[in-house]
């Protein structure tokens, strides 16, 4: 088959090469944007009188043929074609004769396949965005419904501190609100026009840049050619935040298959979010946040594929380029899919109320409010943690907790201690005695929600 750029070369190229080269395999989900940003492109052409609006009419209605035969699943792509970009354009060859040629006029693949590029990421990170955003929903009311829920925090995955579960819950939200915002951030950096940019050095033609980008609804073109179609930091700046995105699914996803855990019981994912064992019929496993978990390093993988394939290239556009497509396709899906799996493996779980007993058992949770009350009725801090340390050896070797320890023996220990101890000491009063900004009281947690709903109800959208 010849060529669209064949008229230079003599020999054909070698069947080897054309399996090495081509992309379509990958680049054929790009042609809903490569139609859009041509159609654009014949406008603008039009417009600038650089072809007949006949011309323009009979290539527009030719491209939108095309999309229907797409959308249908009736388009065959030809890996000999080498992209989607070439495979359009022959078919719409074959529709319309060689006027579909002066569609390429003033554009070169190079700027062509940034600006498809550009129309693809854009949707796909306000889905991604949204898809964030339903996940924060889904953990405010989490947060609300088990306000009253105690828990016990953990630091060097010890029991450390009683806390409230919807403080816990909310720190995961306050992770992927942040994410949305760096989302929201980059979007200005995907949202430019690079058409017009040509090969690298911008076009003979009187094009109008700017008429393009207001068809497309781009804010903002391109300002240098040569950085425009070798520019791939806003992928890199993509795949980097979708790396944050994912070490936080990840980090929450390895606290849910331990709270699966028998030893754990906190909670129990639905059977849609599960899967059994080969062998052992009781198993239950919670694979939907293993999956997570495991996904995260690809995505970390292509973030460090693209950052490699871009160190050492020359300006302008290099071949190797093409590469960063599937490392992105991969990164979009699999972010996509994770958190709204994460969401709905979150809203259908069953979450399991601990008993009072079952959190006073061990760990003492509440030492660090022993030492506190003691510092607080005049012992030094260094003193009054010894004291609670000789408290917690106490109570090991008498096999007791700091809910069942008696006045009496507390008093053995410090004279100091009075009888509003065990208020200090409980699971709740030590909760709700944390009653600073940004603490697990029950009083700043619903202040917490109160300011999380309005932001989530005022958060504009993506545009």
């Amino acid at each position: 088959m010849k060529k669209l750029w064949g008229g230079r070369f003599t020999k054909s190229t070698d069947h080897l090469m054309e399996q090495f080269s081509a992309s379509i395999s990958y680049d054929q989900r790009l042609y809903p944007y490569d139609i859009e940003g041509s159609i654009a492109h014949c406008k603008m052409l039009e417009k600038c009188k650089i072809i007949k609006s006949t011309e323009s009419k009979k290539i527009i209605a030719g491209l939108q043929k095309i999309l229907k035969e797409f959308e249908r699943g009736e388009f065959k792509c030809d890996e000999k074609l080498e992209d989607i970009h070439m495979n359009i354009e022959s078919r719409l060859t074959q529709m319309i004769g060689p006027v579909a040629g002066k569609l390429h006029t003033a554009r070169s693949r190079n700027d062509q396949v940034c600006l498809d590029v550009r129309l693809y990421l854009r949707e796909e990170t306000r889905d991604i965005e949204s898809a964030m955003g339903n996940l924060c929903q889904t953990l405010l009311k989490l947060a609300r419904k088990h306000i009253d829920w105690i828990v016990p925090g953990y630091t060097h995955m010890q029991r450390a501190q009683p806390i409230r579960f919807s403080h816990h819950l909310l720190a995961y939200m306050e992770m992927i609100l942040r994410d949305r915002e760096r989302m929201r951030d980059m979007y200005k950096r995907i949202n430019i026009m690079p058409l017009g940019s040509a090969a690298l050095a911008g076009t003979n033609f009187p094009i109008d840049r700017n008429y393009t980008a207001k068809l497309l609804k781009f804010p903002e073109i391109t300002h240098n050619s040569m950085d425009a179609v070798s520019d791939r930091d806003f992928l890199i700046e993509f795949c980097s935040t979708s790396a944050i995105i994912m070490m936080h699914l990840s980090r929450f996803c390895e606290e849910i298959i331990l709270w699966s855990t028998s030893e754990f019981d906190f909670m129990e994912l639905s059977d849609a979010y599960s899967t059994g064992s080969s062998i052992m019929p009781q198993k239950k496993n919670p694979d939907s946040a293993e999956l997570i978990r495991g996904k995260t390093g690809r995505v970390y993988g292509n973030l460090v594929s693209l950052l490699s394939m871009m160190k050492s290239l020359p300006l302008a556009y290099n071949r190797d380029l093409q590469e960063d497509k599937e490392p992105l396709f991969d990164t979009v899906d699999t972010v996509f899919q994770s958190v709204a799996l994460m969401n709905e493996m979150l809203k259908t779980a069953r979450w399991k109320k601990i008993p009072q007993e079952k959190l006073s058992a061990r760990g003492f949770l509440t030492a660090t409010d022993l030492a506190d009350y003691l510092a607080q009725n005049g012992t030094p801090f260094r003193e009054a943690h010894e004291i609670t340390g000789k408290t917690v050896a106490y109570c090991l070797k008498n096999n007791k907790t700091l809910e069942t320890v008696t006045l009496e023996e507390l008093q053995a220990l410090s004279p100091k201690i009075q009888k509003d101890v065990f208020a200090h000491i409980s699971m709740e009063g030590s909760a709700d005695r944390k009653n600073v900004y940004g603490g697990t009281a029950k009083n700043q947690i619903e202040k917490q929600i109160k300011r999380l709903e309005k932001k989530l109800k005022t958060y504009p959208k993506i545009k």
